[in-house]
């Protein structure tokens, strides 16, 4: 069931409209991503909901009571920011300790919280350390166990692992879900990182420039975006003109690479684009594609290269295992259509 309910948010600052018409609803023990380029709206809105900020218009409230006028000490929400806010003079107990001293809890449930806290994050022997000697992947780690102690309500995270190196990150954001899962803990996860939103959020929000372009789980938003910008922020970037003409009884969109039949039901001039991780090495799908191959880049697990057809350059994606021919050499690749293809109506 929906706990945390948002409706209608709006906010400017001066001119900027930071957040237009924002509404949509968190169910309890979800992981909903915020997820946007910089300057999205994602802080703003955290903040609204956190009660840092005061929208212009429209509601936020919790089991449908209005939380307008409830303060942000109030709202029993935590929160964990992108630097930690670990208190450098005290140990890594103190800063565990620190919200359930806040709230007067009996000493003896502060101390049994606390060390299950540190156990849950993997730290169980870490109490007396001194956080200023801790590494970055540990710091966040007692900064959730912090943000978990007084089991709040709701636990907001800006940016939590923005501070680390890629690869802490990716160990750490597993752990992260599984903690938070483990908990039962509803949760609000901001970033800008695709891979991060898609690895820790049941659900996710997509913004752009203060509005909802895309609200879905991890594989649907990959799977099938639902414009040009959610396509090119997941770094979809075969996006080109084509116009839909009917031939035979059936649509083809027709494009300066090829022609792609299509289902569409938009016609005229249209965008096309060509996922970059559904092509095949050979000749023998529906649709052909012929080129020369202009650049290569390894990505670990995977290949990324440039094919050059009819002057237009399209990426496309295969496991590091498949061979590829050299730079300028002649490739085909082939495509399914159904599967590899989306037509968005022209901008």
């Amino acid at each position: 069931m929906a706990i945390l309910s948002i409706h209608g948010i709006s906010k400017s600052f001066g001119q900027t409209r930071a957040l237009n018409d924002i509404s949509f609803t968190v169910d309890e023990g979800e992981i909903l991503a915020l997820l946007g380029p910089s300057g999205c709206g994602k802080s703003t809105l955290l903040a609204i909901i956190a009660g840092l900020e005061r929208p212009d218009s429209g509601e936020v409230l919790w089991n449908g009571e209005n939380l307008q006028d409830t303060a942000a000490h109030k709202r029993d929400f935590g929160l964990m920011f992108q630097d930690f806010a670990l208190f450098p003079h005290m140990n890594v107990y103190a800063n565990v300790a620190f919200g359930l001293k806040m709230a007067h809890i009996d000493p003896g449930r502060i101390d049994q919280r606390v060390h299950q806290m540190l156990a849950i994050v993997g730290l169980p022997d870490f109490s007396n350390r001194d956080v200023n000697t801790l590494s970055g992947g540990e710091q966040q780690r007692v900064a959730l166990a912090r943000a978990l102690a007084p089991h709040p309500r709701l636990l907001m995270l800006d940016e939590p692992l923005g501070s680390l190196d890629r690869n802490l990150r990716e160990r750490l954001v597993d752990d992260l879900q599984g903690i938070l899962h483990q908990m039962h803990q509803t949760a609000i996860y901001v970033t800008h990182d695709q891979e991060e939103a898609f690895s820790i959020a049941d659900r996710i929000i997509l913004l752009n420039a203060g509005r909802i372009e895309q609200v879905g789980n991890p594989q649907d938003i990959y799977g099938d975006p639902a414009s040009v910008f959610v396509a090119r922020f997941l770094e979809m970037t075969n996006i080109i003109p084509a116009v839909i003409q009917p031939r035979d009884g059936k649509h083809l969109a027709v494009t300066s690479v090829g022609n792609f039949p299509t289902s569409s039901t938009f016609t005229g001039d249209v965008l096309l684009m060509i996922r970059p991780d559904l092509a095949r090495l050979d000749e023998k799908g529906p649709v052909i594609l012929k080129g020369n191959l202009k650049e290569i880049s390894f990505r670990g697990s995977q290949k990324r290269m440039t094919l050059q057809v009819n002057q237009i350059p399209l990426v496309f994606e295969f496991p590091s295992v498949v061979a590829l021919p050299g730079l300028e050499t002649p490739l085909a690749i082939s495509l399914d259509p159904a599967s590899a293809i989306k037509i968005f109506p022209k901008q």
